[in-house]
């Protein structure tokens, strides 16, 4: 069973940018979608998982949280249209790996020891090439879409470096906080809609994309109960399949065209993304 749920993260945000791109739409309309989803899997869980009151200063930290993973969920959305997603998710997923472990190693002490600060290091070496082989790509006319969507991934990557970190300095279980989290990612998706185009509020493409909002907070609640019941390496190791399910989704389903060398790269990318991602784990 323990095993089953671990797959639910892996699934869920693995098919979660293959619907999205399905459905359609601008980036606005994607994260206000996903906002109102994670708001409503959030409530639920509020009303029928929480038992742990939570004080003002950790529920506005973990609300804080959620409001930071917007930034990088829409710079995520944008690449999209630039990269595809086949090439975004495991640029992404290096970026976000590299960053979190980086804070773990420097704020909070994760890598206590020279040999695992080495082995840290060339955990995260792998992950730099792994997401440098990704974004190989012999199309010269794509050349300036490629640099913007890495200059956005590389910016808005600090999001889920912070979402990630947050959490940390409170002490409160991961279901505790999960409401707060999601009120924040609503928050956070519904201001920036007022602000870059307030019409998405009147898209049916922002409602239709709420299921992927319900699909990414139901994952994220399953890996909380993933880690308690497989320990965090087994369940986060078993996570990054989402990756590869991405990344082959978008090439198999979105019909994302590469040339046999940027497949070739991409898939010894995608490997060492995944290498690299374990190491850190065990670590």
């Amino acid at each position: 069973m323990n095993i089953l749920i671990a797959l639910i993260p892996a699934i869920g945000w693995g098919i979660q940018p293959l619907i999205l791109k399905k459905i359609g739409g601008r980036p606005v309309n994607e994260i206000l979608g996903t906002g109102i989803g994670t708001l409503l899997v959030g409530l639920v869980v509020y009303f029928f998982f929480t038992d742990q009151s939570l004080s003002l200063g950790t529920f506005m930290l973990a609300m804080a949280s959620g409001a930071f993973w917007v930034i990088g969920q829409t710079g995520q959305y944008m690449a999209f249209n630039l990269l595809g997603v086949s090439r975004t998710m495991p640029i992404s997923t290096g970026l976000q790996l590299v960053g979190t472990s980086l804070i773990g190693m420097l704020l909070f002490n994760e890598w206590a020891g020279t040999t695992s600060r080495i082995i840290g290091f060339g955990a995260i070496i792998l992950l730099i090439i792994g997401a440098a082989l990704t974004a190989v790509t012999e199309d010269s006319s794509n050349k300036s879409g490629l640099s913007k969507g890495l200059i956005i991934l590389a910016t808005t990557s600090v999001g889920y470096w912070v979402y990630s970190a947050l959490p940390k300095l409170v002490d409160a279980s991961g279901a505790a906080i999960f409401f707060p989290q999601m009120l924040g990612v609503f928050a956070a998706a519904l201001i920036y809609v007022l602000f870059k185009q307030p019409t998405a509020l009147k898209s049916d493409k922002s409602y239709k994309a709420v299921i992927v909002g319900i699909i990414f907070s139901i994952s994220a609640f399953a890996y909380i109960f993933s880690a308690q019941g497989n320990g965090v390496a087994t369940a986060y190791v078993i996570t990054q399949l989402n990756v590869v399910i991405s990344t082959l989704g978008g090439m198999f389903i979105l019909k994302e065209k590469k040339t046999p060398k940027e497949l070739r790269y991409t898939l010894i990318g995608l490997t060492l993304i995944v290498v690299g991602s374990i190491i850190t784990t065990f670590l």
